[in-house]
């Protein structure tokens, strides 16, 4: 099973992670032996405590595949309504030429917390994606795609130069629902969803029996299917305030409580780490969890 660390974007107007502390977490990770960061994809939500930015995360996923060598790079996921299909499409195959074919597309149906702030329509979203998703598969695996949805079109377009692959880079969607799940088994090389705390492995289960059920729909091997999680959090420094509602404890301790995702059927986990701000402290967790990475990597 692989392991990657996920990069947080997100700050306030007083205190917000700089491009160097980006660059040096993805640095300690690849050192340590994790094979992949990926970062967030946001704009701006607002509670009462106030308003939370991000970093624009194509921009900084850029500059990471720039100033690394062997970490696969990707997004966690990519929020599809922020920009147009054949944009996505694009991009990947840019950053994945900067990276020398390590990079990877996540995308997801996206939420509408930003939406009406950024210009950005919330309207009939899956019908959106399904379109999004068709146009961005056809420019990646083939490089040409004349599309013309309800809500997305692009006329005769090509991909050109292309990247370091022939078919460009990993497609991986985020899905929970069941026409989700049908448009993943039908288009991506990936599956990805996320656990808010220590993960629950019935309910995996059951979406892992699910999402099988949609490849077999599809008639697509399950087995040609990735599966990723996003797992927040993990705590090798033993700082969270509520320990019950991350994996927390030593190397062993840690690598003991994600080995089971892999025998479910994860692939990948990708994990958060505690603390969330001090930017010394996520290093110094980072590194401590390059023995977790050695004892899965041991394991599989």
């Amino acid at each position: 099973m692989r392991i990657g660390i996920v990069i947080g974007l997100h700050g306030t107007k007083d205190r917000a992670p700089t491009w160097n502390q980006l660059r040096d977490e993805v640095r300690v990770a690849e050192d340590v032996g994790f094979d992949l960061a990926v970062v967030e994809d946001g704009l701006l939500y607002r509670d009462d405590d106030g308003t939370v930015g991000f970093w624009e995360s194509v921009s900084i996923a850029g500059a990471l595949c720039a100033s690394t060598s062997r970490i696969e790079i990707g997004h966690s996921v990519i929020n599809a309504p922020y920009r147009a299909a054949g944009l996505v499409a694009k991009i990947a195959e840019t950053l994945d030429e900067v990276a020398g074919g390590r990079f990877i597309l996540g995308i997801g149906l996206g939420n509408t917390l930003d939406y009406d702030q950024f210009g950005i329509r919330a309207d009939q979203r899956f019908s959106r994606f399904s379109e999004t998703i068709q146009i961005i598969h056809a420019l990646l695996r083939t490089g040409h795609v004349d599309f013309e949805g309800e809500y997305q079109f692009a006329r005769d377009a090509e991909l050109v130069p292309r990247g370091p692959r022939p078919k460009g880079p990993p497609l991986v969607i985020a899905a929970r629902g069941p026409k989700m799940m049908q448009l993943t088994a039908r288009y991506a090389d990936g599956w990805n969803w996320w656990s808010p705390g220590p993960p629950d492995l019935d309910e995996l289960r059951g979406m892992l029996a699910e999402l099988d059920r949609h490849c077999a729909t599809v008639g697509r091997d399950p087995a040609t299917l990735r599966r990723s999680l996003d797992l927040y959090s993990l705590d090798p420094l033993g700082v969270a305030p509520e320990p019950e509602r991350v994996v927390a404890g030593g190397p062993d301790e840690i690598a003991a409580r994600l080995l089971p995702l892999g025998e479910l059927g994860f692939d990948e986990v990708r994990c958060n780490v505690v603390p969330g701000e001090d930017a010394p402290e996520r290093l110094r967790a980072i590194s401590a969890l390059g023995a977790v990475a050695a004892g899965v990597h041991q394991a599989a």
